[in-house]
């Protein structure tokens, strides 16, 4: 792999503007040898054909030369003349910090010397642009470990007070006496053998228990107790202390280690671009620009190197109980690998599939089921049963499909959504567990209607429709079992966030919870045949393929009650977000749902009640809701039709390298917005198509659309963090110290 793609590929995605622009002073080069082919006479060099003066097709250089060495190896060729001359730049005279480098080109004067005077102008803007980024990150992460350091003196002050709750009454001086602690910082006043430092137990003084939204309970203490407890010196509040602490250390260790990779990439990066100018130049001015970053900040700072060592010291003697295997692996996880049982997998049951779907059509052919006296039956009774899992699979393949193109496009949908490292399902798992769920669906369905026709199994009636029954049992078992199997932690992951939707607003919003609560606006007609499953099997007399769910005013009141739960539940979600945010954008979001619930009820009870003034209304209310949600949809989730942007009617920045793709993506939003109309104008009614098949239909396109909004919503927010440089999840600290509290 040439060295560009290579480069690209470890990037941190959040981080990519801070790099050296590769690619462009490649193309920089590209022109400067150019210029040099169409010269008459071609200066000859080593690297050049001395009968056609073009660059010989050789390898010089190999891949990532110069590992073992910072900047490999120079041009050892004697120099007559000096090519070039970095000067150092101090900006500010009062901060040593604030200094740029400029280059001085010495033959600006030859012939077509134009395009090497903008490469080492452009050289230079790309190497103030990555010394300035590293310091700043450098400075954040010394601040953040003076951070951690005065959270590991409340905690560590904690645990003995709670292991010896007397050694707190004989007085502790402030100033001399206190606890042995290895911190992950070295302060000049507290230096000491081993940078172990004394901590007092007048800490626990000054310090509080940050009290966070992990609970329905905690956060109606935090609405009437405050936002801050004391310390009440229990067990409880020192495991909850020592488990955020912890993660607090793996995601700062994170950081520190791809902050690490940053100064190596970039240095390496200039490393090879100049390389390739003196190979392109015949030129030797490789050699003094590389000895003037070898004397800069980026590559004589050590401090990220230290910070390193001493976070992982520190994890491994308060975490890890000294067992440094242990440690290492707790803080520094393995990459997750791809297994090849997987992709067997997914391509047997896909096979699988595809010969169950066949062998179901060719029975209803065989058997002219469809021309049969109970196809109406069947297909109000049984179809629904069905249908329900063919919702889940659909949904599920249109998030496999998302995963991939996210990779694809390099979008950071694990950090996003705030999976912990390693555990985020790709698309190949997502794509396994739904062509297994289509396997147990296909062959229910043969079964069932094998069941219904053999002669010989007419006395199993009962048991031929509890098939749907038990499939439903299997898939809900699977997915709250507690054992670690089947991808335990993306269930718990998914189980925890509906929880989140359920009980909002008494959860803080986080993406992955209202993302998922957006999910479920798009599967209604999903929550509708769970209340027909729960209707049909239990007050219907499901033994003879019949209900009376419809002639129930009960029935039809929970139909309409049921589509609007998760509208009512994202309306909710948004009202936590103004609380919080002291933003009333998201109140203008959630009024986004309050029209669309007003949709769907008058839509509902015209399908239920009919009339020419319902229609009326429920055509009015859906097309403002319609209008409203589409609007919200492109320029609020999507970042789309800016008029000024660089990118007419798009945004400024855009993952998908054809325009075409977005304008396609806003249209498609559109129609497929306008599915609703089938309701309105009666084409349920039609005599060619069976009500529940249309509805099958409609449901599906939704959540076609809700496939299509997904990609596109989290490529925005992945722009948002990219625009801010934001790659790291915050993790609540557990302690919080009093104003102006200075550590003894």
């Amino acid at each position: 792999m040439k060295f560009g793609k290579e480069f690209a590929s470890q990037m941190v995605p959040e981080w990519e503007e801070a790099y050296m622009n590769y690619n462009y002073l490649k193309t920089i080069l590209k022109d400067i040898l150019n210029f040099r082919r169409r010269r008459p006479n071609p200066t000859s060099s080593p690297y050049t054909s001395p009968r056609t003066g073009k660059l010989l097709k050789r390898h010089f250089y190999k891949a990532f030369s110069g590992l073992t060495n910072r900047f490999g190896s120079y041009n050892e060729k004697n120099n007559k003349d000096e090519v070039i001359l970095v000067s150092e730049i101090q900006q500010d005279e009062q901060s040593s910090d604030n200094r740029n480098y400029e280059t001085m080109f010495f033959r600006s004067s030859e012939e077509g010397a134009e395009n090497e005077v903008v490469f080492f102008r452009r050289l230079d803007d790309e190497f103030n642009k990555v010394v300035g980024f590293y310091r700043g990150k450098v400075e954040e992460v010394k601040m953040e470990a003076e951070e951690l350091n005065k959270q590991m003196d409340a905690l560590f002050a904690l645990k003995v007070r709670i292991s010896d709750p007397q050694f707190h009454s004989s007085p502790t001086p402030s100033n001399s006496g206190g606890l042995p602690l290895e911190g992950i910082m070295e302060h000049e006043e507290k230096q000491e053998r081993g940078h172990t430092k004394m901590v007092s137990l007048e800490i626990l003084n000054h310090v509080k228990m940050n009290v966070t939204s992990e609970s329905a309970m905690s956060t109606l203490k935090t609405i009437f107790d405050g936002t801050k407890a004391n310390l009440s010196f229990n067990k409880e509040e020192l495991k909850s202390a020592q488990t955020k602490l912890k993660q607090a250390f793996v995601e700062f260790h994170r950081k520190l280690r791809l902050l690490k990779s940053y100064c190596y990439l970039n240095q390496l990066a200039f490393s090879k671009i100049m390389k390739k100018y003196d190979k392109v130049t015949s030129r030797n001015a490789s050699k003094a620009y590389l000895e003037m970053i070898n004397n800069s900040y980026l590559s004589q700072s050590d401090e990220v190197v230290k910070l390193i060592e001493r976070v992982e010291s520190a994890f491994i003697t308060h975490f890890a109980n000294a067992n440094r295997r242990q440690g290492m692996s707790d803080i520094r996880p393995k990459a997750k690998r791809d297994k090849h049982r997987v992709t067997f997998l997914v391509g047997c049951f896909v096979g699988c599939s595809i010969a169950l779907a066949v062998a179901v059509i060719l029975t209803i052919h065989a058997r002219d089921l469809l021309k049969s006296s109970g196809r109406n039956q069947y297909m109000t009774n049984i179809f629904p049963l069905y249908s329900f899992f063919v919702y889940i699979v659909l949904h599920m393949l249109m998030y496999a499909a998302n995963i991939y193109f996210w990779k694809r496009y390099r979008v950071n949908y694990a950090y996003i959504f705030g999976f912990k490292p390693n555990t985020e399902l790709g698309y190949k798992e997502i794509l396994l567990l739904s062509s297994g769920l289509l396997v147990l669906t296909f062959a229910a369905v043969l079964s069932n209607l094998e069941m219904e026709m053999d002669e010989t199994t007419q006395s199993f009636a009962t048991l031929t429709e509890l098939v749907p029954l038990g499939l439903v049992t299997v898939v809900l078992l699977v997915t709250i079992c507690p054992f670690n199997i089947m991808y335990r932690s993306s269930r718990f992951f998914l189980i925890v966030s509906l929880w989140h939707c359920i009980c909002a607003p008494l959860y803080k919003v986080t993406f992955p919870d209202f993302f998922l609560g957006d999910q479920l606006t798009s599967q209604v007609q999903l929550l509708r045949n769970v209340e027909f499953y729960i209707c049909y099997y239990g007050w219907g007399d499901f033994k003879r393929r019949s209900n009376t769910c419809n002639q129930s005013n009960v029935y039809e009141m929970f139909f309409i009650f049921i589509a609007v739960i998760p509208y009512w539940f994202r309306f909710l979600q948004c009202m936590r977000q103004v609380f919080e945010q002291k933003d009333y954008g998201p109140g203008m979001n959630g009024l986004k749902y309050l029209s669309t619930i007003a949709a769907v009820v008058t839509r509902t009870i015209y399908v239920q009640r009919r009339g020419t003034a319902m229609r009326v209304i429920a055509a009015s209310s859906s097309g403002v809701a319609t209008i409203y949600t589409t609007y919200w949809d492109m320029v609020k989730d999507w970042g789309l039709l800016r008029k000024d942007s660089e990118n007419p009617w798009l945004r400024d920045k855009l993952i998908l390298p054809n325009k075409s793709i977005y304008f396609v993506a806003m249209v498609m939003n559109v129609i497929l917005r306008l599915a609703w109309m089938q309701s309105v104008l009666d084409f349920h009614e039609a005599p060619w198509l069976h009500r529940s098949t249309m509805l099958f239909v409609v449901a599906s396109l939704e959540i076609i659309r809700r496939g299509l909004w997904n990609f596109f919503r989290v490529e925005n927010e992945h722009l948002n963090n990219v625009g801010k440089f934001r790659a790291f999840k915050s993790v609540p600290l557990p302690f919080s110290y009093e104003d102006g509290y200075k550590e003894l």
